[in-house]
């Protein structure tokens, strides 16, 4: 049984150490912590750079959270679910960045909202400045992200010979090898393992929520998972009234007389790690009476600042400043949970060395009564939109461990859905979606790019393609292009409205493991499988061998 990649990899422990497994480990269990990390390759978890991914589980329909209003066939076959345009703005204009819901009604007035408006009042696209492109009203609150430079909409991404399974296509994006079920570690395990630390240091990856999900899972490390951020159990006793307990057994463990040959040092450093564990988490106040956090300004014109992570009512936008008006919300009341998570994240990475953590929000498979500027897609924007507000603020107010210059956060979403809406005024599963990435370091909106959307717009370099659409298999840029496995010569673009993709997860997740956590290109390879491919073309962009289908490479957003 393998233990550690790091020996695998190592040419100096191949050359100098040619005695048994065991002996090997003893070596390396011995050296200090700065040789451990001299070893590996790249500076991942050395340069202070960290990663919170959000999984958007169900499949976000990316369609109406960055929307192609410029597209007149999107409204044609979007009849009940379409968010419609402000009459009085201008989205075919390319001046400026994102118009600001938070403090305007419309662009053109210039009408300074009143603290007695309701928070999502405005229920009209957002424009995003790039001359095609919207936001959904109900994610708002992106517009200062936005504005800032910070933040990243990447339209249109996919992979190749999508899968239109849930389970199937969750383990793809997570294990970041398409249509391979047989590969059962996940990218951001990979990622750590790459890093040299996975058997050093007690926290490296970390997840807040039911179980440990496929992207931090592998066979030779344990990455940490919370169930509740609130109640952790990693021993069979709750915390914090058992931690004494727990420590008391680990150290018996720890001494029990294994033979040399059952790995008594791989033991040794799993209980201590397990015992760092117990003690980093002991000091971090994860209590919603712990949940502080507050903004810097006064959304709305309010008399106090709002909560970045609601958790309750009372910390729920300005609920609790106009005499408990529910209109007053910035985030519907059943997402306390998520916020509780979110937050509970945020601070590991903030508070510890850890490198990445994330959490998942579900809701997403909205087959049935979608809703269009409000209904439950809405909601679950308005949750999107202030967690990424709430999360820039947070790093750069009460920052620690992780500034927001040195932290991305990422969503993940394992399909899009339908560009045509369904009977039900829903849509079903599809081909592409939406990837929101956010941080201090992303060249979004003026900081490298003239705009912070990718992949929506008639100007890009696999340009988005209006209706009428061709027969021809090179209009893969349009809405209404054919999914896998149906032809793109035969199929009706009225009843089928797959997006297709022009841009693979795998290219903005490599981006960012290499340009911002800080892995070699080689690294990469290993972490991403598909980058050793040049005909995968992941990197640079081209045709992809896998399927013919033309795609742009990275993006360039760090």
């Amino acid at each position: 049984m393998k233990h550690f990649h790091i020996l695998n990899r190592r040419s100096f422990l191949s050359q100098t150490f040619k005695t048994s497994m065991a002996v090997a480990l003893s070596t390396l269990v011995d050296i200090p912590f700065v040789m451990k990390r001299a070893l590996a390759e790249g500076s991942i978890g050395l340069n202070g750079k960290k990663v919170l991914f959000i999984w958007l589980r169900g499949a976000n329909d990316g369609l109406n959270s960055v929307i192609p209003v410029e597209d007149p066939t999107y409204y044609s076959i979007r009849q009940q679910i379409a968010i419609q345009k402000e009459a009085s703005v201008n989205y075919a204009g390319t001046t400026g960045g994102c118009f600001d819901a938070t403090q305007y009604s419309s662009d053109a007035a210039q009408t300074v909202r009143a603290t007695a408006d309701n928070t999502y009042s405005y229920d009209r696209a957002i424009r995003l400045g790039n001359g095609f492109a919207a936001l959904h009203p109900s994610l708002k609150f992106l517009a200062p992200v936005y504005n800032a430079g910070d933040l990243a909409l990447i339209h249109r991404v996919a992979y190749p010979k999508q899968s239109r399974s849930h389970f199937d296509s969750q383990n793809y994006w997570e294990n970041g090898n398409p249509n391979n079920n047989l590969s059962k570690d996940g990218i951001f395990y990979r990622t750590i393992m790459e890093s040299g630390l996975a058997h050093s240091a007690p926290l490296t990856g970390i997840s807040i929520q039911s179980a440990l999900p496929l992207i931090l899972r592998g066979s030779d490390a344990a990455m940490t998972n919370l169930t509740s951020p609130t109640r952790y159990d990693l021993l069979g006793v709750p915390t914090p009234a058992g931690d004494n307990k727990a420590y008391a057994a680990i150290g018996a463990a720890n001494y029990y007389p294994f033979p040399a040959k059952r790995s008594r040092e791989l033991l040794d450093l799993q209980y201590q790690n397990m015992s760092n564990t117990l003690r980093i988490f002991a000091n971090i106040d994860f209590s919603d009476t712990g949940n502080t956090f507050v903004d810097n300004v006064n959304t709305d014109a309010d008399s106090a600042p709002y909560y970045l992570f609601p958790t309750s009512n009372a910390k729920n936008g300005g609920y609790a400043l106009h005499a408990n008006n529910a209109n007053k919300y910035v985030v519907p009341t059943n997402y306390y949970g998520f916020f509780g998570n979110l937050k509970a994240a945020a601070m590991i990475l903030n508070k510890t060395d850890a490198i990445i953590a994330g959490t998942e929000l579900g809701g997403f498979d909205t087959h049935q009564t979608q809703g269009g500027a409000a209904g439950a897609h809405s909601n679950l924007q308005r949750v999107i939109g202030w967690s990424m507000y709430a999360l820039r603020k947070y790093f750069q107010i009460h920052h620690d461990k992780a500034t927001w210059d040195n932290t991305i956060v990422i969503t993940l979403s394992e399909f899009g859905r339908t560009s045509v809406e369904n009977s039900d005024d829903g849509t079903d599963h599809a081909e592409a979606g939406v990837m929101f990435v956010a941080g201090g370091g992303v060249k979004g909106y003026g900081q490298g790019n003239p705009y912070g959307v990718f992949g929506c717009s008639t100007a890009e370099p696999i340009a988005w393609k209006p209706y009428p659409r061709t027969t021809q298999a090179s209009t893969c840029g349009t809405m209404f292009a054919a999914g896998f496995p149906e032809s793109a010569t035969t199929v009706n673009p009225v009843t089928a409205g797959y997006l297709r993709r022009s841009c693979d997860f795998r290219s903005v997740l490599g981006e960012a493991i290499r340009d911002h956590l800080g892995a070699t290109q080689n690294q990469l390879n290993r972490i991403i499988p598909g980058y050793a491919n040049p005909g995968e073309n992941l990197l640079n962009g081209g045709v992809s061998s896998v399927d013919g289908v033309q795609i742009r490479g990275e993006v360039g957003i760090l």
